[in-house]
């Protein structure tokens, strides 16, 4: 079998989807290889993810880590969710075929790029390599302004 029960079970019935209107921070981040695009919203209260949704724009295990994220991360205290690796995701899934690790990449980089979101709307100072490492889109975005 290609993909876990977990995976297909986040597929048929994922966690989280849709948005939080009053986000306080918002990541959206997009793979131009795959076609596959991820948007994270977090609600969060005093340093506590209190709510996330995401909305994802692709295949099935782009779904099912999305959901899995969301899920890894919420209650979570802001600095622990920046620590979610996309091995957790997958392990976390019980496994993802090679040819779709990138999905997990990218819900790694989409829950950053809505803690980056966050961290600049409210003036918060961060390390920038903790929100990346160096090769996620936002990154590239902010070098080349």
């Amino acid at each position: 079998m290609l993909y876990s029960e977990k995976v297909m079970d986040h597929f048929r019935n994922p966690r989280n989807v849709g948005e939080i209107p009053d986000a306080d921070g918002v990541g959206e981040v997009g793979n131009a290889k795959c076609g596959d695009i991820m948007k994270m919203y977090l609600k969060i209260d005093d340093g506590v993810i209190t709510d996330v949704k995401f909305e994802t724009f692709g295949c099935g295990s782009a779904i099912a880590t999305s959901s899995m994220a969301t899920e890894l991360i919420k209650g979570k205290r802001v600095e622990e969710a920046i620590q979610l690796s996309n091995q957790a995701v997958v392990e976390a899934l019980d496994g993802l075929p090679a040819y779709k690790l990138h999905c997990s990449v990218l819900a790694e980089e989409a829950v950053k790029a809505a803690v980056k979101d966050y961290y600049d709307k409210n003036g918060i100072a961060y390390d920038p390599d903790l929100l990346c490492g160096g090769d996620c889109e936002s990154c590239h975005e902010h070098d080349e302004q």
